[in-house]
């Protein structure tokens, strides 16, 4: 691989670390702890969210009507995005093991934990319970999809393409043949060898 490619990921991965870091500040600024998955605020601030709460009937009655009408649209996409989880899950479960692929913890894309917010009506918790699945399932879809890309076809797009996932800096250049074998090796190699 490129060393300065190399060099670069490594400073993305740092600059990673610390703004997790700068989360976790702003986790302890607004009073909340996370254990075992549960999100558990600060008596005080709970009294401050409850009260901060919109009305639901105010908030439904101040919303334009195009957007109640395209709600139902909205929420009709839970179904494909349940199906493609749902197959998602088979594949990766079916397939992974036979090619010592290491399976994605599904529960660290579809996370849940909005709904410890009590500043939300029970609207606003809805619409948070739909994008969380939805981003989670995306989310979850595009590591497994990253993992058989990097297993099947690690190689580079020939031109710049938008939103790449965090494998792809380390795969092999668009057009270098005399490298790909080895490149394929290596990154199959490096699959057994890490936890997805």
């Amino acid at each position: 691989m490129n060393p300065r490619i190399t060099e670069i990921t490594a400073m993305l991965r740092h600059l990673d670390g610390e703004l997790e870091l700068e989360f976790a500040k702003r986790r302890l600024a607004l009073a909340y702890t996370v254990h075992n998955g549960k999100v558990r605020f600060e008596e005080h601030v709970l009294k401050d969210h409850r009260k901060r709460r919109s009305r639901l009937l105010g908030y439904i009655f101040a919303a334009r009507p195009m957007m109640l009408i395209t709600a139902p649209v909205i929420y009709s996409l839970i179904i494909p995005f349940a199906i493609i989880d749902a197959f998602v899950t088979v594949y990766q479960h079916v397939c992974f093991p036979v090619y010592a692929i290491p399976t994605v913890r599904r529960c660290e894309y579809v996370v849940f934990d909005r709904g410890a917010l009590a500043y939300l009506n029970a609207v606003e918790r809805l619409n948070c319970l739909f994008c969380s699945y939805a981003n989670g399932v995306i989310g979850y879809v595009r590591e497994v999809a990253s993992l058989t890309e990097q297993y099947w076809c690690p190689i580079k797009h020939a031109r710049r393409i938008a939103g790449t996932h965090e494998r792809y800096s380390g795969f092999a250049d668009f057009g270098d043949a005399a490298a790909y074998q080895a490149e394929l090796t290596r990154l199959r190699e490096a699959l057994r060898h890490t936890g997805a």
